[in-house]
């Protein structure tokens, strides 16, 4: 328990230390993207000195040899298909941050309230949303999401709506079946554990944590098949 309780002060002083640089990457998205992008290195880089947590990314292999190829060079994870991603813990945050090609995220609202960092978030270009406004606010929201991806960005999405402890599964939101039935984009379900080494309350415990990038699937699946996919490789 030391452990992580010198992980999270250090973690806090690291934040504040970022601030006036991310501040100053305001001038431009692409300079605030690459700060927020090694601010998530910096995360992982603490994570493994002080608490012991490595992690492992899986892909699905090429057609052709077997060989597993990341987003970047995926055609089918390159803007044009949606990342679904079970959410348990800010490590995969941070990992998909750092391997995924141009992300944002659909995030609430409030987050962007968050002095300097907040702003960051909507200058690097994540989606706010207001939960309250219903219907409208879908359409307003799919418009924004369609103008970033046709803009070259990556759209992750967490479709339980909030981090999930392990072995405690949550219904998925229908907004992911909305986004992907709408603008015909398919799905990429990724499955983590890394709930079981950074929890959201309670101990942090040494280990490798993975992540898994499943074969793709159609826009038009089930929230049964999405969920069935994200939790094929999931805590």
């Amino acid at each position: 328990m030391l452990r992580t309780i010198i992980f999270k002060i250090v973690l806090a002083l690291y934040f504040i230390a970022w601030s006036p640089i991310l501040l100053l990457g305001l001038l431009s998205k692409k300079l605030t993207s690459k700060f927020i992008i090694a601010d998530a290195k910096g995360v992982l880089l603490l994570a493994r000195v002080i608490c012991g947590i490595k992690y492992k990314v899986f892909y699905p292999p090429t057609e052709e040899n077997g060989v597993p190829t990341p987003p970047n060079d995926n055609a089918r994870s390159d803007g044009k298909a949606i990342i679904a991603s079970k959410h348990m813990s800010t490590l995969e945050v941070a990992i998909l941050v750092t391997n995924v090609q141009n992300p944002f995220f659909i995030i609430k609202r409030e987050l962007l309230w968050i002095p300097i960092y907040g702003w960051a978030f909507w200058r690097m270009g994540m989606q706010p949303v207001n939960r309250a406004r219903g219907a409208t606010n879908m359409k307003k929201l799919t418009h924004a999401v369609a103008n970033k991806i046709m803009n070259g960005q990556t759209l992750i999405i967490f479709p339980e709506g909030t981090r999930v402890a392990p072995g405690h599964p949550i219904a998925l939101k229908r907004g992911l079946m909305f986004l992907a039935q709408t603008l015909k984009l398919p799905i990429i379900p990724v499955g983590t554990d890394t709930g079981l080494y950074w929890p959201k309350h309670g101990r942090m415990r040494s280990g490798v944590a993975t992540m898994h990038f499943e074969p793709v699937i159609a826009s038009t699946s089930s929230l049964e098949e999405i969920r069935e996919a994200i939790n094929r490789h999931s805590a």
